[in-house]
């Protein structure tokens, strides 16, 4: 849509800055604000678009945001960027319809392709439901530890801390993970917890 822009939330302004540049410079007009309630004093004369929006911010955070902007009916598509210390809070945005989450450091090409995935799809909808059987699938064709695994990573748990409950080795962890990101197809976390989350994990 030509009017359509990307609304770039961070109280931190070199990041804001930085990313609505990255976001023009690939033909995506953006527009930025210093926190999320900055941006909801605009949010209700929007249309189209989507939104990207740090986690941690002072005030109301990117969760709370999401939170709010599905509780009043805003049906624009939100992505969350976080540290990797908050998967668990991205995890949270995700069961609360965000359409996806980055970790930082993210990726410039990333970045773009995740907001060009969001502006095609313009309005969050539920999954089709032959997605969500093909995804049930997936998670089907995994092994009993590769399931709790998995449900380790989608609680933020570090390879360690899972291996510790498992008692199991980091390393074969890793393996179990590779495992579960090849048998979901899975190219990102942010992929894989989408993939379970969708599929009733």
């Amino acid at each position: 849509m030509t009017d359509a822009q990307v609304h770039v939330i961070d109280d931190d302004e070199a990041v804001r800055t930085s990313v609505a540049f990255l976001l023009e410079m690939a033909d995506l007009p953006a527009r930025t604000y210093g926190s999320a309630r900055e941006f909801l004093e605009v949010v209700d004369s929007l249309r189209n678009g989507c939104v990207v929006t740090d986690v941690r911010m002072p005030g109301m955070s990117g969760l709370d945001l999401v939170r709010h902007l599905k509780d009043t009916g805003v049906k624009l598509p939100v992505i969350v960027i976080t540290g990797h210390g908050d998967v668990p809070m991205a995890v949270e945005a995700m069961r609360a319809g965000v359409t996806d989450f980055l970790e930082k450091p993210f990726d410039d090409v990333a970045l773009i392709a995740a907001v060009r995935a969001a502006l095609d799809q313009q309005v969050a909808t539920a999954p089709y439901p032959e997605e969500r059987e093909r995804f049930e699938t997936m998670l089907g064709a995994l092994s009993g530890r590769e399931r709790e695994v998995l449900q380790g990573v989608i609680a933020g748990k570090q390879n360690k801390v899972i291996a510790f409950e498992l008692g199991i080795s980091p390393r074969t962890v890793e393996v179990y993970r590779a495992n579960v990101m090849s048998k979901t197809g899975a190219h990102s976390l942010s992929e894989l917890v989408r993939i379970a989350l969708l599929a009733g994990l």
